[in-house]
């Protein structure tokens, strides 16, 4: 048995034995030719010599024939087999059975998948022939990635596998004999792509706020998307939701505008929140979304609107100066100063006069205050233009009609115009002794500056000689007879009459109406004491009358007369209403017509007796006409010429 020697290796062998002697013992000896060995000789030793290594992976055992001649004659000679059993020696070193190992792994494998098995196989036997594998020279990256089974050459996977992270491993592998020979192969494992990543969205660009007035498409901001998978698991569609005024046009690679494509309206829609949703293609497609934030600037394109189309103040007459009339509001949708309002009033005019020196309006409230204080018989209403203006630049306005209404306050008292009021004059009326009940003897006549209500009149005696023998009308202020007259009855009567508007509260006035119960002038006394007092009895009354003679009644008579008939002639001229003359002076200027007064619109008949005698001799002697005042511009009452008619004054 050999085992593997270098060439020239010497293996001694035994010498052949021959019993003979001299010429016929053992002369040479022969090897049959190999390829390995060779034969030495020489007189003290027989060698088996190596020529050529030995190779056991080739040929594990060699026969040899060795022959010994002897020099006899016949020759003689004497074979013996060499039988080398060639023993193994570790001169072989594992070889892998392919130079390159390639494999393909998704990313994402569970632990201990097989990703490989590498084989290597050595031509020694036994302990040289057993191979053991490991890694090369790696990385400890590499090895918490992967793990290799000495015995069985699997290359499994001992972590997380990312193709993100690392696409391709490089590994190189080793196997190793038992007494040390190695050899190395490589592994190239390729990591395929797993749809494992969702789109990531990234805003690089964004103008915000926006301005309201930007024209439809207009870039507003830059979107980049991006994602760490490869091919179609890489490409990426991009959206926005439904509803909103923008879109995004693809630009350059993975970059999207973000683009208005309508018209913006701060006040209808002031903040944005845009959703965009990045969707790959891969299988299945994973998405992801963003939302962005977006504001819309103001710009001042909206003017100040008043809340109402027109306002109306009220106020009462005689109010203080500075106080509230109303308040107008406008609104402004814009926003900080360009929907800041400020009020003011318009120039203009209210009975020539600016209308600044009648109201005032708050800059800032929009309250509107009386700078005077109103009179209604003067002014009952007037408008006002107000305008309201924003802050912005430029600055946006609007104006609105304020109509001020005056409402009448009952301040004025009736003004009596018939009878006149004691002081000027002093008239009296004759009633003939044949009037009946209900004969119209005379009529107060007033009015009042007032309105409404506060100018319905309403007559009343309040005292009278004899208080069953008068009446007088309560709204029209006419004084008749209740019953008719008897020869008992007081010549003289005195009536004092009160005249009270309907104003709360109310207000009134009062005259004295002297009447003298007679049929013809002869009998009527001398008047000088007419105005007597009151307190007097019937008594002193006739005594007085008794005392006049018939020579002062008829101077008086003639004086009166000529005092009628001048009077006609001269302007102004004075009024009748029957036996009354009422001085047209006494006609108070700007009264307006007060509808339901009754104290000046009626056309009355008055009916009266001028001498005794028959009933039947009943003479009209008068038609009055009172005029309506109108606008507060009265037209003087024109009454017609009195004929026949007495008028008593002093």
């Amino acid at each position: 048995m050999l085992r593997m020697k270098r060439p020239g290796a010497r293996f001694v062998l035994e010498e052949a034995h021959d019993a003979d002697i001299g010429q016929n013992s053992v002369q040479r000896y022969s090897l049959q030719n190999n390829d390995n060995f060779v034969l030495a000789a020489d007189g003290n030793s027989l060698e088996l010599v190596l020529d050529k290594e030995l190779d056991r992976e080739k040929q594990k055992e060699i026969n040899l024939l060795l022959t010994a001649l002897d020099g006899g004659s016949p020759q003689r000679s004497g074979t013996v087999v060499i039988h080398v059993t060639v023993l193994d020696a570790n001169d072989n070193a594992p070889v892998f059975s392919q130079a390159i190992y390639k494999a393909s792994l998704p990313e994402n494998s569970p632990l201990d998948t097989v990703v490989v098995t590498v084989s290597a196989t050595d031509a020694d036997e036994g302990v040289n022939g057993d191979v053991t594998y490991d890694f090369g020279h790696v990385s400890d990256e590499v090895k918490k990635v992967f793990s290799i089974d000495r015995k069985s050459g699997q290359i499994k996977v001992n972590g997380d596998i990312d193709f993100e992270a690392v696409t391709t491993y490089d590994l190189r592998i080793k196997a190793k004999d038992g007494l040390g020979l190695s050899s190395y192969t490589k592994v190239i494992i390729d990591i395929v792509d797993v749809n494992d990543n969702i789109p990531a969205i990234y805003v690089k660009s964004l103008s915000n706020p926006i301005p309201e007035n930007v024209p439809p498409g207009t870039e507003v901001g830059i979107i980049n998307v991006q994602d760490g998978d490869s091919d179609n698991n890489q490409q990426v569609r991009c959206s926005l939701q439904q509803g909103v005024p923008f879109k995004l046009v693809p630009s350059i690679k993975n970059y999207f505008s973000l683009v208005s494509t309508g018209q913006l309206d701060r006040e209808v829609v002031s903040d944005y929140n845009i959703t965009i949703t990045a969707t790959d293609e891969g299988s299945p497609p994973l998405s992801s979304s963003k939302s962005v934030q977006l504001s819309v600037a103001d710009i001042n394109d909206n003017p100040p609107v008043f809340e109402e189309e027109s306002y109306s103040a009220y106020v009462s007459e005689n109010n203080k100066a500075g106080s509230t009339l109303c308040s107008v509001a406008a609104r402004d949708p814009d926003w900080r100063q360009n929907g800041t309002v400020i009020y003011s009033l318009l120039a203009g005019e209210v009975n020539g006069a600016p209308v600044s020196s009648y109201v005032s309006v708050n800059g800032d409230t929009g309250v509107i205050h009386a700078v005077r204080s109103f009179d209604y018989e003067q002014l009952r209403s007037f408008k006002v233009q107000v305008m309201a203006r924003d802050n912005g630049s430029p600055p946006l306005s609007s104006n609105v009609t304020v109509s001020v209404f005056i409402s009448d306050v009952n301040d004025n008292a009736p003004q009596i115009l018939y009878p006149a009021p004691e002081g000027n004059s002093f008239m009296t009326e004759l009633v003939p002794k044949a009037a009946h009940g209900g004969s119209l003897v005379s009529k107060v006549i007033a009015v009042d500056a007032d309105s409404g209500q506060n100018a319905w009149l309403s007559y009343q005696i309040v005292k009278s000689t004899d208080p069953g023998l008068f009446t007088i009308g309560v709204h029209s202020g006419e004084i008749r007879t209740q019953r008719d007259i008897s020869e008992s009855d007081s010549m003289k009567q005195n009536l004092i009459v009160s005249v009270k508007d309907n104003g709360q509260p109310s207000l009134s006035a009062t005259c004295s109406m002297y009447l003298l119960i007679s049929d013809n002038l002869a009998e009527v006394p001398e008047l000088k004491d007419i105005s007597y007092d009151e307190k007097n009895s019937k008594l002193t009354s006739y005594l007085i009358i008794a005392l006049v003679s018939v020579s002062t009644f008829f101077l008086t008579f003639i004086i009166i007369i000529l005092g009628v008939r001048f009077c006609r002639r001269r302007k102004p001229r004075l009024l009748f209403d029957g036996a009354v003359a009422i001085p047209s002076a006494y006609l108070p200027p700007n009264y307006a017509d007060v509808d339901g007064t009754g104290t000046l619109r009626s056309t009355y008949n008055y009916d009266a007796y001028l001498t005794t005698g028959s009933r039947t001799s009943d003479f009209k002697f008068l038609h009055i006409i009172l005029c309506k005042f109108r606008n507060s511009k009265p037209t003087r009452p024109h009454f017609p010429t009195i004929t026949n008619s007495v008028a008593i004054m002093i």
